[in-house]
């Protein structure tokens, strides 16, 4: 019986880990809908459209973020949080035919190190 319990516990804070990066993959995409709103005359359809498709995906990010906070502590969310950086090159890379540069590697590797360890010393 205490086996299958921590089964179930282990598979409940997989599925919490599952959730918790859909909800950041889907966050990462922000900054497409913001970057194509730039691209695009101010206040016209095409920039009021990919900046409140940015504005909605914000509040649903918002809403379920505190429900990712009832799951987990606020440091191992907020570390997690950092692939988001990663999401944001490939999304440059993709639709945005940007390249990638060894700065923006080194950089995302020092930011992610950086949140880690901060992380670290707090729990």
């Amino acid at each position: 019986m205490e086996k299958k319990t921590e089964k179930t516990e282990k598979m409940k804070k997989v599925n919490n880990f599952i959730f918790l990066h859909l909800l950041l993959f889907c966050f990462s995409f922000c900054g497409v809908f913001s970057k194509l709103a730039s691209q695009n005359e101010f206040l016209s359809m095409k920039f009021i459209i990919f900046y409140g498709i940015s504005i909605l995906i914000l509040g649903i990010y918002a809403i379920f973020w505190q429900q990712i906070l009832k799951k987990f502590s606020l440091t191992t969310a907020f570390f997690n949080k950092a692939i988001t950086i990663i999401w944001g090159m490939l999304w440059g890379i993709i639709f945005f035919k940007e390249t990638i540069t060894l700065n923006m590697i080194i950089g995302a590797i020092i930011v992610l190190v950086g949140v880690g360890l901060v992380v670290k010393d707090y729990e």
